[in-house]
């Protein structure tokens, strides 16, 4: 299966061009002129295809989605923010052009990394997120929305008030409420299995990526691919901090978290 990937120099996309790489798949990852010089290399190094292009620029979007059978959007404006870039005009904008550039393209499969929905909390991000979902619902691809929660590798560090080396954690709220953390390698993981095990185990459907009590696990006839499973075990990268958490069902037409 081709597919392409947007967001393939951050944390997540770069993770999941290598897993799908490794897997056997072809890969064509987006990315912008002034991406990484390093991070390209390491690209070009995995064997995949570049397209240059960006997601405020729809023409772009329409040449790189043709040919391909299946999409994996990771892209965000919240850590490696550009000239121009907003959650107006990539978060929203941005991904609902590529909604409509794969179906114009016909896609058969879109992956959206998203983030868990809490209906007390409403802000522009989250309003972005929502808003892309739905239209990937109506749009008449298959679709798998992973719903991650809060990456370990950026909310447990010093930047971010999680400095244990010093003995100094921030604390939100009162401290009482479990917060489930995951490792971005194992979102990507969830995105390149969903790819090569589309079928129904991931069809039409939004994924929580949950830990400690959920995990990917990855059979061994499925090169890179793998379901939502309850065992601990299954994940690569174990979060720093065990809390308890829960995971979603299964099925077609139903939402999977990723924490």
């Amino acid at each position: 299966m081709k597919t392409l990937v947007i967001g393939a120099t951050g944390l997540v996309g770069l993770e999941a061009c290598r897993r799908l790489r490794e897997s056997g798949a072809s890969v064509r990852a987006l990315v912008r002129t002034t991406a990484d010089a390093q991070k390209r290399a390491e690209l070009e190094r995995l064997g995949v295809e570049l397209a240059e292009g960006d997601l405020k620029d729809p023409g772009s979007l329409a040449r790189a989605c043709a040919g391909m059978q299946s999409v994996i959007s990771t892209a965000s404006s919240t850590l490696t923010r550009q000239s121009g870039d907003s959650i107006e005009t990539v978060d929203r904008r941005g991904q609902l052009a590529l909604v409509d550039a794969a179906r114009a393209a016909g896609v058969e499969h879109f992956v959206f990394v998203s983030f868990r929905d809490n209906p007390a909390i409403r802000y522009p991000l989250t309003e972005a997120k929502r808003e892309v979902e739905e239209s990937l619902k109506k749009s008449g691809m298959a679709y798998t929305i992973l719903q991650a929660s809060y990456f370990m590798e950026v909310w447990l560090t010093p930047a971010l008030g999680f400095d244990a080396a010093n003995g100094k954690v921030r604390i939100y709220g009162d401290g009482s409420q479990p917060i489930s953390w995951i490792s971005y390698k194992d979102v990507a993981r969830a995105a390149a299995a969903a790819v090569a095990i589309f079928c129904a185990f991931c069809r039409d459907a939004m994924v929580p990526v949950l830990a400690p009590t959920a995990s990917i696990d990855i059979p061994p006839n499925a090169p890179g691919g793998g379901v939502p499973s309850p065992s601990p075990a299954g994940l690569e990268h174990p979060p720093a901090i065990s809390v308890p958490t829960t995971s979603a069902a299964s099925g077609e037409n139903v939402l999977i978290p990723v924490s």
